[in-house]
């Protein structure tokens, strides 16, 4: 049987005579490779965030942060227990955890695995001595930060706290609607210069991938890239160079002449002679209106008139979020779960 994270040439997987009864995720390092050094040489210098929060968005986040280590300059995580497991696989550069400090317990966390942190208040600020921040700040999204007039508390809170000021960032809503961007452009140049005053050394970012391609004042000091990372552009961008680095398969479990008169859970729509049912559901993080086989997609298996041994389920995440009504970020974060995990290189 292969092991769980398998380091083979996918052509070496469809030789395989085996069946498993876990889906199938091919992630092709070389693409994201590709991709970091194609977003890399946007940034004109501007330090290099490689975002693998989520488990990298499905791909593994250790397995791609060691891949990239030599490309990015940094990483950022969702929360202090990833940025843990990116310690414990080996990563040395630095790791921005993106969740503001909630408790001492997360502070504790991140002295232990020398992780930077995120500051949004005056509370976090006061549990972050000795740690490298980050202050963010709420330059609109209205999600995470401080406003720009608490600005000046959280600072005073960080210098008392003996907390070190990293870094000043904020993230864009809209970054394809002109007006709201350069509102928040403006917003944070203000905070920008107030950080400056007193800590000069701090690194301002305000971009992810779509900030990263609209380029310019948008670049600051630094960049957060997740989304472009694997492949795909944010919604008004085009992808451009950017190259897919997920395949998803299903294994087939059996062919078998048809029965009665339903597919799945559902009635058949028209008459089968056989119908083959594949190893992936909604459990394993395809949604139940998914384009996959016939008839409604059931928790743990599916049917299809297809008899591939192993069936491609997701090869392109726009076009499959397309047709699921949703985006390729939930495509992406849900479509690994539980599948056998294979890189090429």
């Amino acid at each position: 049987m292969l092991s769980l994270l398998c380091f083979i040439p996918y052509s070496a997987y469809a030789a395989y005579n085996g069946r498993v009864q876990r889906t199938v995720s091919v992630v092709n390092l070389s693409a994201i490779a590709h991709n970091a050094r194609y977003l890399k040489g946007l940034c004109r210098g501007a330090t290099f965030m490689a975002v693998v929060k989520a488990d990298a968005y499905g791909h593994g986040a250790e397995r791609v942060a060691l891949h990239i280590q030599h490309i990015a300059d940094g990483f950022c995580v969702a929360i202090t227990d990833e940025g843990a497991a990116l310690r414990i696989a080996g990563i040395t550069k630095p790791v921005l955890v993106l969740t503001p400090v909630t408790c001492a317990e997360d502070a504790a966390a991140a002295r232990f695995y020398g992780l930077d942190v995120t500051v949004n208040g005056v509370r976090s600020a006061k549990l972050c001595g000795g740690l490298n921040c980050h202050i963010k700040l709420n330059s609109g999204m209205n999600r995470y930060g401080c406003s720009l007039g608490e600005l000046p508390a959280v600072m005073r809170a960080l210098q008392n706290a003996g907390a070190f000021v990293a870094g000043l960032f904020s993230h864009l809503y809209c970054p394809h609607i002109e007006g709201e961007r350069q509102a928040q452009l403006a917003l944070f140049g203000q905070a920008e210069r107030l950080v400056k005053a007193e800590y000069p050394c701090a690194v301002c970012h305000l971009s992810a991938t779509a900030g990263t391609m609209l380029g310019g004042r948008f670049l600051k000091e630094g960049v957060r890239c997740g989304i472009g990372l694997y492949g795909y552009a944010p919604a008004g961008f085009e992808r451009g160079p950017l190259k897919p680095a997920l395949t998803v398969y299903a294994c087939k479990v059996q062919t078998s002449p048809v029965v009665g008169g339903g597919a799945g859970y559902s009635v058949a729509q028209k008459k089968y002679s056989a119908l083959s049912a594949y190893r992936a559901g909604y459990a394993d993080g395809f949604f139940r209106t998914s384009p996959l086989g016939v008839g409604n997609l059931c928790m743990d298996a599916f049917v299809s008139e297809k008899g591939d041994e192993l069936l491609p389920l997701m090869t392109d995440a726009d076009e499959y979020a397309a047709a699921c009504g949703t985006i390729s970020y939930e495509v992406l974060c849900s479509v690994t779960k539980r599948s056998q995990m294979i890189y090429t290189v």
